[in-house]
């Protein structure tokens, strides 16, 4: 599982101040503010993170030093993470995107499916895209219960009951 979970990343800047619009990958959005200082995904970079108020899809927030528009738009793109001690235990249900990322999919018999690429929600719930070698696209699987009963994270591996004609 890897040490650093992406917590929100920088839409862009807000006004001529250094300030940015952060969008929160958080359960609530507002816990992002709780884990600073946040980091880039190389480690490399550390920031401060203080949310200034909600906007719509997000907050305005104030980054560090960050004093000018420039050095606002220079960080548009950021992903912003915080180290895995830094976030609260899930209940055994629960799980962070970054971890079911790369895990082997297979359908009930066993029978290999492909990995998951990315975790993605588009309103309606999650959807694990699985891209496997006898696939021509990616497959998007809904991420429910029903459909995926197992998610066997020491095993890295994901058990799913997809619909007929899915894969």
């Amino acid at each position: 599982m890897p040490d650093l979970i992406c917590v929100g990343a920088v839409a862009g800047s807000y006004g001529v101040r250094g300030e940015v619009r952060v969008k929160s990958f958080c359960a609530n959005p507002e816990d992002i503010a709780g884990y600073s200082p946040l980091q880039s995904e190389d480690g490399q970079r550390r920031f401060s993170l203080e949310l200034l108020r909600p906007i719509k899809g997000g907050y305005v927030a104030r980054i560090g030093d960050i004093s000018s528009k420039e050095a606002a738009d220079a960080l548009k793109g950021l992903r912003l993470f915080a180290a895995r001690g830094q976030l609260p235990s899930l209940p055994d249900d629960e799980f962070y995107h970054a971890d079911l990322i790369g895990m082997l999919v297979v359908d009930t018999g066993g029978a290999e499916l492909g990995r998951v690429k990315s975790v993605q929600n588009h309103g309606a719930g999650d959807l694990l895209e699985v891209h496997g070698a006898g696939l021509r696209d990616t497959v998007l699987l809904p991420f429910t219960a029903a459909i995926v009963p197992t998610v066997d994270l020491s095993a890295r591996r994901i058990v799913a009951d997809p619909p007929d004609g899915l894969f």
